[in-house]
């Protein structure tokens, strides 16, 4: 399927899949940066709030480029979703060395709160999707 002939009220699956993510992200957050001021103070705080940034701005470019992909091909889609996930691991990575080599950061809050709020969201829309709660994205 191509740009031109798409489906009419088609949904961008990959898109709202991610903007799902990035609203539970409210979520998630404010703990993680709390947890962080408590123990390394504002430091800690500032650093989780980029660590989480960096995982919701990866979600949303995720999301972005499944979805042009799938307007394409199914063979695009797919190097999309195995090549772009190496390839988004190694931009997470990257923004966080980029962070910080520009501003003193707590390494451990960045990388922890970029773990594990990322595999908190993943696994929360994941649960999400199984049980049927995802209304807007059902094909019948």
């Amino acid at each position: 399927m191509t740009a031109s002939t798409a489906v009419p009220g088609r949904h961008d699956i990959e898109a709202v899949l991610a903007r799902h993510i990035v609203a539970r992200s409210v979520y998630v957050g404010p703990p993680l940066i709390a947890l962080f001021w408590v123990t390394s103070g504002w430091d800690g705080a500032l650093a989780s709030a980029i660590g989480l940034g960096i995982v919701v701005v990866n979600f949303l470019v995720t999301g972005w480029a499944l979805s042009i992909a799938a307007r394409h091909s199914l063979a695009l889609y797919h190097a999309a979703a195995l090549f772009g996930f190496f390839l988004r691991l190694g931009l997470i990575t990257l923004a966080m060395v980029v962070a910080v080599s520009l501003v003193e950061l707590d390494r451990l809050a960045l990388g922890l709160t970029a773990v594990v709020s990322y595999l908190a969201l993943l696994t929360w829309e994941a649960v999400a999707m199984v049980k049927g709660d995802e209304k807007e994205l059902e094909w019948s």
